[in-house]
Parts: structure tokens; C-alpha cells; sequence
């Protein structure tokens, strides 16, 4: 009997994926960005009270977060920047409830003239989606609420709430997952589409933001080496980080053993100088650091630290004039997760199965994703599972659409599998 259920859910997402695919197209044509988020929300807002679900809509708190496990200091305001919550409630509560969470804020598009397609264009192409955001992570967004509504569409009730979770700020921080989890907005499991190509996530690496600044003298450039050039000074740290990265690349545990190259370090955005004339007297950097689980926000940022002041200390100038070192945004703990172990994770094994016929695989993720919070400080079973595509946080950005039906089909299926049918 549930085989024929999920066959008769399965034609509702077919037969809905024209208005899946305008939904998708109106996600991404939604300009995201930090700070920008409000559109979007909107958007969802709009959808979950034409599911019928109960909506929630509030901004982050930062003096009710600030001293949470997990949280991230940011150097922004909340104000205007709403996460959504739609909760779909069990006509039975006997089954088990889920959590979908998702991310609707993107990074910057810039440069946009190296997009061959408007970036919030939404424009289709054969079988792909151009579009920032359209893999990271707009499609798995959709995917989860379409998977939601082709249940409701084919008359099945489930035994367990299903809480759906458009959230901000997963890009810089992961305060609007947070935001949700101390409003109580929890579950008995929670499965995030992000785009692990239909593989499940059980590992993920910590990363950290930081920011160095550093002094020199300004100068005419007549007599250039009568000043210090602090742009040149920061090369002498940048350096430094790349030693500590291949270090620890060096000293791969178990998780990662088959991940080339787990820790990355990237000198993400630099200013100093502000005249090709004259030596400039400052300089700043903003860097992404990873590290691995087991080590905690605090004392990645001791080994930081600790590692650029040895490396200034090599250097004449630096040693008098050390660097400033200061660190914002992602505090992120990483993670590494059981995959026969996790009932997430198995039970999703049998839902990808179930649709695709194929065995789900394990991924370890050299980036973050917002499934720490629901690990690490709740208890709550977690993995990451969506669509393919490539490009993400790049020039051109694409999702496969055929995975996205896909994806759909088998959250579909594991809401059912996980939640139990009640009708």
C-alpha cells in the first residue's frame, strides 16, 4: 500500500514541475544577497500560506543568540531581514517530525561581466538553470517545499509535523539557523538539500573569518624605499597562512582521508593604498580559514593568531609593527557524522534507493553547512542531500534540472519514510 502512495506522490511532482520550475525561476530572480534577503522571504512567505501551513516570520536576535554554542559574531544589523518558518502540522502525532532547512541568501555575483547569463536571469538552457543562487542553494529550497506539496496535493497525511526552514545568512554566519533552533523550531531529524549531487554529507570542516591589518609608511615613490610598503607586508602573512595550510592538510584524520585537500585558505578581499604614487601606509586583509572537527572556534583562532605572529616575528619591520588580527563572521565548528550509524542518513539511504535505484554515498564537505547546529548543540540526526550543478559562488552558476525533479521525488519520499503515513 505505501508503494503505491509514494508512486501516486511521485506523478503530483511530475505533473507540478512546470510550477515548480517558475517557483525556482522567481527564487533566484530575487537578489539575496547580505542584507537583501527581505524579497525572498517574501516570496516564501507567499507559498507556505498557499500550502496552508502555520507561518512564522521574525528577524534573529542577537541578544537572545549572542551567547548560544554556534553563534557567529557578525559586524551587521538584523533589521529588515526576516527568516520564515512554515510548519506543516500532523493530523496524527505518533510518526516522527522533520526539520527542512534550507539557506535563501547568496553571495555576490561581482564580477557580473563575467557571466555569460544575467545571474538574476533564471535563464534555462537545454537541461540546466543559470542563476546566482540557482545550485547554492535556491533549488534545494525548492525542492523540499515542492516535495511538501506533492504530498499535500496527493491527499497524504503524514504522522509527524514537517517544519520547513528558509533561513538567512548561511553564507557568513548560520545565525538564522540558529535563530530558529532557540525559537524552538526543532524536530526529530532534519534533512538540509544542499547541493551534495544526491550523495549524503558526514563530515564537514570548521571555518573561521578573520581580518589582518597592517602598518607601514607612506612615502613619494620617488624615494620608495624610505617607506614600508604594507601591501608587500601582508604578502610576508599570506605566506605564513599557506605554510599552515598545507600543514594541516598534512595531518588528514580519518573523515577526510579521501578528500585531496581538505583545509583551504583563502585571501578573500583585500584593500591598501590609495594613490599609485605614493607607498602605502596600510593595508588590510579578510581571509577564510578552515580546520578540522575536534577543534573548537576558539582555539583554531589561538593557532591563527599564534602562527601569523611567529611568522612576523621574521620579519624586521613586522616584528616592531605586528599586525592586527581580528576575527568576524563564521566561528564554525566542524563536524563529522556516523553514516550506519545516523537514522537520517539510513533512512534516506532507502528513500534515494526507492527513486533512483542507485546507493546513496557518503560526502565529507571541505566547506561549511548550517547541519552543525542541528548535530553538534541539539542532538538532532542531520545530513545534507540535494541536486547537482556546478559553478557555485562563480561566474555562470548552474543546477541540473533533471536532479532537481529527482531530489524532489526522494525528499518526498523520505518525509514519508521518516514521518510515517497516516492516510
Amino acid at each position: 500500500m505505501l508503494e503505491s502512495v509514494k508512486k501516486k506522490v511521485w506523478q503530483e511532482v511530475e505533473k507540478a514541475w512546470p510550477r515548480q520550475l517558475a517557483h525556482l525561476q522567481a527564487l533566484v530572480r530575487e537578489p539575496s544577497i547580505l542584507g537583501s534577503e527581505a524579497g525572498v522571504q517574501r516570496l516564501m512567505q507567499a507559498t507556505f500560506r498557499e500550502m496552508g501551513l502555520e507561518v512564522h516570520t521574525f528577524e534573529p536576535d542577537i541578544g537572545a543568540i549572542c551567547a548560544l554554542p554556534g553563534f557567529s559574531p557578525p559586524e551587521w544589523s538584523y533589521r529588515g531581514r526576516p527568516n520564515v518558518v512554515g510548519v506543516w502540522k500532523a493530523s496524527r502525532k505518533d510518526g516522527r517530525s522533520l526539520v527542512l532547512n534550507g539557506h535563501v541568501d547568496v553571495v555576490s555575483p561581482e564580477p557580473i561581466s563575467h557571466w555569460t547569463y544575467d545571474p538574476w536571469g533564471a535563464i534555462v538552457v537545454g537541461d540546466r538553470l543559470y542563476g546566482r543562487g540557482a545550485l547554492d542553494m535556491k533549488a534545494g529550497v525548492n525542492a523540499m517545499v515542492w516535495a511538501v506539496r506533492a504530498i499535500q496535493e496527493a491527499d497524504v497525511l503524514v504522522r509527524g509535523d514537517v517544519v520547513l526552514q528558509p533561513v538567512i545568512e548561511e553564507e557568513c554566519t548560520g545565525n538564522g539557523t540558529l535563530a530558529c533552533l532557540h525559537r524552538g523550531f526543532t524536530g526529530d531529524g532534519c534533512l538540509i538539500p544542499e547541493p551534495f549531487y544526491c550523495q549524503a554529507l558526514v563530515a564537514q570542516v570548521g571555518v573561521l573569518w578573520g581580518r589582518i591589518k597592517v602598518r607601514g609608511v607612506s612615502y613619494h615613490v620617488m624615494a620608495a624605499r624610505s617607506g614600508v610598503n604594507a601591501i608587500e607586508k601582508v604578502y610576508v602573512l599570506i605566506n605564513a597562512m599557506r605554510k599552515l595550510e598545507a600543514r594541516l592538510n598534512s595531518e588528514k584524520p580519518p573523515a577526510f582521508r579521501d578528500v585531496a585537500w581538505p583545509i583551504n585558505f583563502n585571501p578573500g578581499v583585500i584593500r591598501g593604498g590609495d594613490w599609485p604614487s605614493t607607498v602605502p601606509a596600510e593595508c588590510e586583509l579578510e581571509f577564510r580559514m578552515g580546520f578540522y572537527p575536534g577543534m573548537t572556534p576558539e582555539r583554531a583562532k589561538t593557532l591563527v593568531r599564534d602562527h601569523l605572529l611567529e611568522a612576523a616575528a621574521t620579519d624586521p619591520w613586522l616584528k616592531e609593527h605586528p599586525p592586527e588580527i581580528t576575527f568576524y563572521g563564521f566561528h564554525a565548528e566542524g563536524m563529522a557524522l556516523d553514516f550506519n550509524e545516523s537514522p537520517v542518513i539510513q533512512t534516506l539511504n532507502v528513500s534515494h534507493q526507492g527513486v533512483t535505484g542507485r546507493p546513496l554515498e557518503p560526502v565529507a564537505s571541505t566547506a561549511t553547512t548550517d547541519a552543525r547546529f542541528f548535530h553538534l548543540y541539539y542532538g538532532i540526526p542531520v545530513t545534507c542531500y540535494g541536486p547537482s550543478g556546478g559553478r557555485a559562488h562563480g561566474a555562470n552558476e548552474y543546477v541540473e534540472l533533471p536532479s532537481v525533479l529527482e531530489v524532489t521525488k526522494v525528499i518526498a519520499t523520505f518525509i514519508m519514510d521518516w514521518c510515517g503515513v497516516a492516510q
